[in-house]
């Protein structure tokens, strides 16, 4: 069985690296991929991007499964592509992802169906988003409407740095943010207090299967200081998904999602990320959704899972959820992001990487902006690598993956030394 996952990161890396683990698999294929998939014999880069000539390529090969990793080509169509043509693929079409390309129609979405989230406004016009700061004061929020890499979120602690943060997304646009059609807009939402987690399901169009709990680490620098990332890093299981919040997730949170969706006539299907924020008291809000698995939440989750990750995927396109049950593995993962120069902002790239070690069954070396030159594996965006390890307590586990990163070097390299601490 031929399987093709589409993207480029450290999140297409862990799953291709998952799949083709997965009893039944004779080829991964990944498209883009990048260096570290490139490196493994197990693996094919396919330099194709176009979701038109991606399908005709899936077409000739009679690829039997596409999953699809990022954001944007999700937001392009390319399920809709796929799908028009009878291939079987993961993942939401392009009105369905629209819960993630659009801050402004996931919050809509969410009012008008129930679903617990931070009260908000919307504004294409900076004086009136101004003036909205002000009303409400600090702290409170500020989102770029539309796909920004993660990094398109301002959690203002003061006024002004909420008005710098609308000016900056309104009228200089330096994020580069695929904006939707109108032009630039921002949603300013509440502050809302507690412990953020990572809550991510899998979706068929009525049935929400939930993978192992997980939690990211946005802010660059440690103690949780710095500007928001796309993720420094990440573990799995997270403590702070108890039994209980996780029962309110899935029927507070996923669930309506999925019905709600269903109603206005979008049905949902594909990897569906509720970032959630969880109150001293247990009660949980969304914060936001993602149409994809997080990264670099997956890293740690795909170490986790023992199950047949191809077979599962299958059963979703085919509305089959309902009869799947998931195996984890018992111990922690953690993973711990080495991102380049200059992140989340000016990323430098083409420096050279150096102590790279061979894969390990409890070590992974998940690649995300890598590239090669000749011999070389260089960097080529801001989230280089994402060292993960797999070990039976937190502590050990965090032990693991800062041994391998300690022998990792390229210039600049930037990370977080604190991965996992909410856990210890």
């Amino acid at each position: 069985m031929k399987v093709l996952v589409i993207g480029g990161g450290g999140r297409e890396h862990a799953l291709a690296w998952k799949l083709k683990r997965d009893d039944g698999v004779s080829q991964v294929f990944v498209a883009p991929g990048n260096a570290g998939t490139a490196r493994d014999p197990d693996l094919i880069n396919l330099d194709i991007t176009d979701k038109v000539a991606l399908r005709e390529w899936a077409q000739a090969q009679g690829v039997a499964l596409t999953v699809v990793g990022p954001e944007a080509p999700l937001a392009a169509g390319v399920v809709d592509e796929f799908r028009a043509h009878d291939l079987p693929i993961f993942g939401p079409t392009k009105a369905a992802a629209q819960l993630e390309s659009s801050k402004a129609f996931s919050k809509a979405f969410m009012q008008r169906h129930g679903i617990p989230t931070a009260k908000y406004q919307a504004f294409t016009d900076p004086a009136l988003a101004h003036a909205y700061v002000d009303a409400e004061g600090a702290p409170i929020v500020v989102k770029a409407d539309g796909l920004a890499a993660g990094k398109g979120v301002v959690v203002a602690m003061t006024a002004a740095e909420a008005h710098e943060a609308i000016d900056f997304m309104l009228l200089d646009n330096k994020l580069g943010v695929a904006h939707n059609e109108g032009g630039a807009r921002v949603v300013i939402e509440e502050f809302l207090e507690g412990e953020e987690a990572s809550f991510i399901v899998l979706c068929d169009g009525e049935h929400a299967l939930a993978l192992a709990t997980s939690q990211d680490h946005k802010r660059l620098m440690d103690a949780d200081q710095g500007p928001n990332t796309g993720g420094m890093g990440a573990y799995s299981p997270a403590p702070v998904v108890t039994p209980a919040v996780h029962e309110r997730a899935m029927n507070e949170v996923i669930l309506p999602t999925l019905r709600g969706m269903a109603a206005d006539g979008i049905p949902y299907t594909g990897f569906l990320y509720a970032g959630l924020m969880i109150t001293t008291d247990g009660r949980v809000k969304t914060l936001e959704f993602n149409c994809r698995m997080g990264d670099p939440e997956t890293q740690p989750i795909m170490m986790r899972l023992k199950s047949n990750l191809t077979q599962v995927l299958l059963s979703a396109t085919r509305a089959e959820l309902d009869r799947v049950t998931l195996d984890w593995d018992p111990r922690v993962a953690l993973g711990v992001v080495l991102a380049a120069a200059g992140y989340p902002l000016s990323p430098r790239k083409g420096d050279a990487i150096t102590g790279l070690p061979a894969d390990a069954a409890d070590r992974m070396v998940f690649h995300a902006g890598t590239a090669t030159a000749g011999e070389e594996v260089q960097v080529s965006g801001g989230r280089v690598l994402c060292v993960t390890a797999l070990a039976d307590t937190v502590a050990l586990a965090q032990q693991g993956a800062y041994e391998v990163v300690n022998a990792i070097h390229f210039d600049g390299m930037q990370c977080r030394r604190d991965i996992g601490y909410r856990a210890l």
